[in-house]
């Protein structure tokens, strides 16, 4: 195994554990289902959603047909991305790579274990008496947008790609 993989595979591990171990402190010690919102600073809140959707809470939809495909394509995502992570021959991509996959595993598991992502951290801003609210998201999806934006920077600026599969 090359130092690259190795790279990427400690990328991908690192972010499931602290995905993970984010959302069960949240959920348990913390107890957030029942604090409610926390305001930690003015523009940011914890704010506990069961995202059953998509990226961003499209395709909201509960019925395990659903989520039973939903779980189908991350699965394969997952696969096509670590044969991409294997091929690839610079460690930004690759690294990038296993964000994603970890941020991919992170929120999968969610949806085995609740049926459901749990998102927490949200971004705000007051602007007038108008509040505007980002998406509310997790450190799994953190994770997956820091590893498709080095995708992208490696590919413009980075050395030669492999192929995705």
């Amino acid at each position: 195994m090359t130092s690259r993989l190795r790279l990427g595979l400690l990328a991908g591990l690192v972010t499931l554990v602290v995905d993970q171990a984010s959302k069960l402190w949240l959920l348990y010690a913390f107890d957030l289902p029942n604090r409610g919102t926390v305001k930690v600073t003015p523009f940011f809140d914890l704010y506990l959603a069961w995202n059953i959707g998509i990226s961003f809470g499209w395709l909201q939809n509960d019925s395990p047909a659903a989520q039973f495909a939903l779980m189908a394509i991350k699965a394969v995502a997952v696969v096509l991305l670590a044969i991409w992570m294997a091929r690839s021959e610079t460690k930004l991509a690759t690294s990038a790579l296993g964000l994603i996959i970890g941020g991919a595993i992170g929120n999968g598991i969610d949806r085995l274990a609740y049926g459901a992502v749990v998102d927490f951290a949200l971004f705000h801003v007051q602007i007038g008496g108008t509040v505007y609210n980002w998406y509310i998201f997790n450190l799994a999806d953190v994770a997956i947008v820091a590893g498709v934006a080095a995708l992208l920077y490696d590919s413009f600026f980075g050395g030669p790609a492999a192929k995705a599969p």
